[in-house]
């Protein structure tokens, strides 16, 4: 099981590296148990931010991310994968530039993925929220 885990998490990276947002859901159960670290009711400047549950939700969450971010100044990285059974923990770092004005900004990530039946079941990712809003509201 912990193979299988293991490709669902690397073809999630592979897709949502090349941008396919459609094929990326397609990962994804329905319904997905979807959390953001912060805030939890979203946050008008992160429109990103907000409960998900459907694989329209999944690729409406990166189509977003991706349109307020300048797609070549993303330095996003993976340092590790830790599988256990069909729960696996992505560590990294978000490397992004908003679009609207410039302001760079990193934040340290941790990913929680829940693999069943070769699906997505569970997408918990806890991030420096505060700092991508603070980006986000930065001005040009």
């Amino acid at each position: 099981m912990s193979r299988d885990t293991r490709d669902v998490v690397e073809e999630l990276l592979r897709r949502l590296a090349e941008g396919d947002h459609r094929r990326t859901a397609e990962l994804f159960a329905e319904p997905v148990d979807w959390q953001l670290a912060w805030p939890a009711e979203g946050y008008a400047a992160v429109p990103w931010i907000r409960p998900r549950s459907s694989r329209s939700d999944v690729a409406d969450h990166f189509r977003s991310l991706e349109a307020c971010h300048v797609r070549e100044s993303n330095g996003t990285s993976v340092a590790r994968i830790l599988v256990d059974g069909i729960h696996a923990v992505v560590f990294g770092e978000i490397a992004q530039t908003v679009k609207a004005s410039g302001t760079a900004y990193t934040s340290p990530f941790a990913l929680h993925l829940t693999i069943e039946d070769g699906l997505i079941t569970r997408y918990h990712i806890y991030e420096d929220s505060l700092t991508v809003a603070r980006a986000l509201t930065a001005q040009a």
